[in-house]
């Protein structure tokens, strides 16, 4: 027996009802899983990697260590160093919120000798990003020492990061360094150890005081320096091996100077005295809490190490200090700018700083420490490459005095393989993150701002459309120039389904709050659900929404026709959407891996994130969709798109109807129900929540006294009433508009009419 497909299809505008209804079902259904004690997985991966991936010349693997879940790696019957899984030392959770498993060798000196990525859920690289660009990414780190790379901040990791990836390499970097040196401690590794440390200690001996001249701070490494040619930093390009870089080489001379970089602790009273002054020390001393510390920077040379930054977000952004196992960067507030320098003999430089270390990091000032300079090359319109120098400072032990410390008892071994993945004192990488992206977060929260303004006070806007207009299209260039192809702050269904495999497993908010800019629009999205349903996002701050919308606005510029989708066929299509969230929403709950793959019907990764920088299929499905959008606007919002369906879900739960109606819309007036650019308007004059984008454009209609007929028969009335009034108010009497409707259209439209007895309402 066959059903007949019309009453089926009738029924399918219930669909959103059975969506959430099924989505909570679901949720209830099944069971939460419970965190156990992580057990280490090395063995589970040492399969995939070969030993001499990891160690050249390497033939076997060793037994599981007693003391770290790590193995030796041997050639023949000689031990060439370890094996290990960066998860089982640290929290390696990527953007996907599932771990990135990376198997690394690391050699007697503490030297990382191999690594490979093992397995990973991150949806960039899945589809998308290449993975031998990660993979180049990884290597980057071969040769490098994990006890050096150790305080290495997010923002500056000593490979370049990959554009498109920003997070999951952040995150490869940082596990990888961090497992090293908790390997390299277990081990005793280049020197790491985990005993009781000295029984004494250095500090600054404030009792030598005086002066000294510029050759005498230079020679004796009061002040240490930093010298680099046009050649240098060339070299320095060819060795990460970029061809994009090494293709576009400063210019000049190989012996040109590009930067000569001078730096100073000016905390120790000789070297401040001479650098400063007498005057300039003393108020230094003055302002600086106990156990704060400042340096001097100064620099001259075509490359400015205050960098961009400064300018843009008072954050100097192309040299950080590092000192053991913490590193920071300067911003405006702990700048103080120096014309030059007191010391006798001191050259003029075009740059000089004096910097005040923030309170947070835990600075020894006899320790050795270092500034590193991130030197930038541009090599696409988006994309940069990056080296990085280091300015090395040891303080003149004739500055220093010791002092006896009490004694540590050390811990186990077994205690130091089992300590926290996250270390007290450690700053998490989230934060650092966020802490580099400030002035990226503040661009955004005025946005925010700026559009919820405009919803709380939409009638003074929308009673003037020229200034709508303009508003709408300047918002949308934002989002789709900034917000999408810069930031690439695009919002997808991926990050949905990720969050609901979080919630039934190991919920944890480090990995959400990796990319700020994401993590706060979907804040924004959750919030504005409540007051206007999935409009506040889906009509102003989705980029490639605003791609479609500025589309079809200059294909009506151009002429090109556009089409009208019968209403029945549109009532048929829309659920399609609905499905497609469904059907990603099942496979996630067997493989969120696989419903990342099929999440590609979203052309969010390929028009925003990559740029259409991909393989040709994927081009041609998102200039597709942009295409169909030509002749029918947001093409893809309407029917295809599962982020939207998502949210229109909850749409029926909001709390507010923002958008005013007349009893004559739909009955018999149907201009705004035309006019809606997605048709969210039903014709009988209902507005479909799940569906409306918030546009306003119904509420530019609804005051519009030459298009509205309600309000142009009141205008005309109006009129009437002045023009007699005008005149002799009693020669006549005030005539109503008579209403008619175009049978085309159902556009209602007014004219004048007879003679009124009485005073109409």
């Amino acid at each position: 027996m066959t059903l007949p497909i019309h009453p089926i299809l009738r029924r399918l505008h219930r669909l959103p009802v059975i969506a959430a209804l099924l989505a909570a079902v679901l949720a209830a259904a099944l069971p939460c899983v419970p965190v156990q004690a992580a057990e280490p997985k090395l063995a589970t991966f040492l399969a995939r990697v070969a030993p001499a991936e990891l160690f050249p010349g390497a033939d076997r693997f060793g037994p599981l260590e007693p003391n770290a879940p790590a193995v030796a790696v041997y050639a023949g019957d000689r031990r060439l160093g370890y094996a290990f899984l960066n998860a089982d030392f640290v929290n390696s959770t990527g953007y996907s919120g599932r771990p990135i498993h990376v198997v690394v060798g690391i050699g007697p000196d503490a030297r990382i000798t191999g690594a490979k990525l093992v397995d990973h859920h991150e949806p960039i690289v899945l589809i998308g990003i290449p993975l031998d660009k990660i993979t180049t990414f990884i290597n980057g780190y071969v040769g490098r020492s994990v006890l050096e790379l150790t305080a290495q901040s997010a923002s500056s990791p000593p490979v370049d990061v990959v554009s498109g990836a920003t997070v999951t390499v952040l995150v490869i970097g940082d596990s990888i360094v961090r497992s090293g040196k908790r390997v390299a401690q277990a081990f005793g590794l280049g020197g790491a150890t985990t005993d009781a440390g000295p029984t004494v200690r250095k500090t600054i001996d404030t009792t030598k005081t005086g002066t000294a001249d510029w050759e005498t701070l230079v020679g004796d490494g009061s002040v240490r320096r930093l010298h680099l040619t046009v050649g240098d930093v060339n070299a320095a390009f060819e060795r990460t091996g970029r061809a994009d870089a090494i293709a576009r080489p400063e210019a000049g001379g190989p012996d040109d100077g590009f930067i000569d970089l001078y730096a100073a602790l000016v905390t120790i009273p000789t070297i401040g005295r001479s650098l400063l002054g007498d005057a300039g020390y003393d108020a230094l001393v003055a302002r600086l809490e106990p156990g704060r510390h400042a340096i001097a920077v100064a620099g001259n040379g075509r490359y400015s190490f205050k960098g961009s930054g400064y300018v843009r977000g008072g954050i100097f952004d192309r040299f950080e200090l590092i000192q053991g196992d913490a590193s920071t960067r300067f911003r405006d507030r702990t700048h103080t700018r120096l014309g030059s320098f007191a010391a006798a003999g001191a050259p003029d430089f075009a740059e000089v700083g004096l910097f005040v270390l923030p309170k947070e990091m835990e600075f020894d000032p006899a320790a050795p420490w270092r500034l590193q300079l991130l030197v930038q090359r541009a090599v696409a319109a988006l994309d940069k490459a990056f080296v990085t120098v280091d300015l090395g400072y040891n303080p003149p032990e004739k500055y220093l005095k010791a002092e006896p410390v009490a004694a540590v008892v050390p811990p186990p071994p077994a205690v130091v393989a089992a300590v926290p993945a996250e270390e007290p004192a450690e700053i998490p990488l989230w934060q650092r993150i966020w802490e580099n992206r400030l002035a990226d977060i503040a661009v955004v929260l005025t946005a925010i701002g700026v559009l919820t303004l405009i919803f709380f006070f939409q009638d003074p806007l929308v009673r003037r459309p020229v200034l709508y207009q303009r508003v709408r299209t300047g918002f949308l260039l934002f989002t789709l120039l900034w917000l999408g192809w810069y930031a690439n702050a695009q919002l997808s269904v991926v990050n949905i389904l990720t969050f609901a495999s979080a919630l039934r497993t190991d919920f944890q908010w480090d990995y959400f709050l990796m990319d700020p800019l994401v993590f706060i629009l979907w804040f924004s999205v959750a919030a504005s659900l409540l007051f206007w349903g999935r409009g506040a996002f889906c009509g102003w701050l989705c980029p490639f929404g605003a791609l479609q919308e500025l589309a079809t606005k200059a294909a009506k510029a151009l002429r090109i026709p556009q089409v009208t989708v019968p209403f029945g066929l549109h009532q048929r299509l829309w659920p399609i959407k609905y499905m497609i969230f469904l059907v990603l929403f099942g496979l996630s709950l067997h493989s969120l891996a696989t419903a990342e793959r099929a999440a590609e019907v979203e052309p969010f990764k390929t028009a925003i994130i990559l740029h259409f920088m991909r393989d040709w299929w994927f081009v041609l499905f998102a200039v597709a969709l942009l295409a169909a959008g030509l002749f029918i606007e947001r093409f893809f919002c309407r029917y295809l798109c599962p982020l939207g369906a998502a949210l229109a879900i909850p749409a029926r739960l909001r709390m507010f109807d923002w958008l005013h109606r007349y009893r004559e819309c739909g009955n018999p007036c149907r201009r705004c129900a035309n006019e809606c650019p997605v048709q969210a308007i039903h014709p009988d004059g209902r507005i479909n929540p799940n569906e409306c984008i918030q546009c306003l454009h119904c509420q530019v209609l609804y005051h519009h006294d030459r298009k509205c007929p309600v309000v142009i028969q009141k205008r005309l009335k109006r009129e009437r009433r002045d023009a007699v009034n005008a005149t002799d108010p009693s020669a006549a009497k005030p005539r109503a508009a008579v209403l008619s409707t175009d049978p085309a259209t159902g556009t209602l439209t007014a004219r004048p009419g007879h003679a009124l007895n009485t005073p109409s309402s």
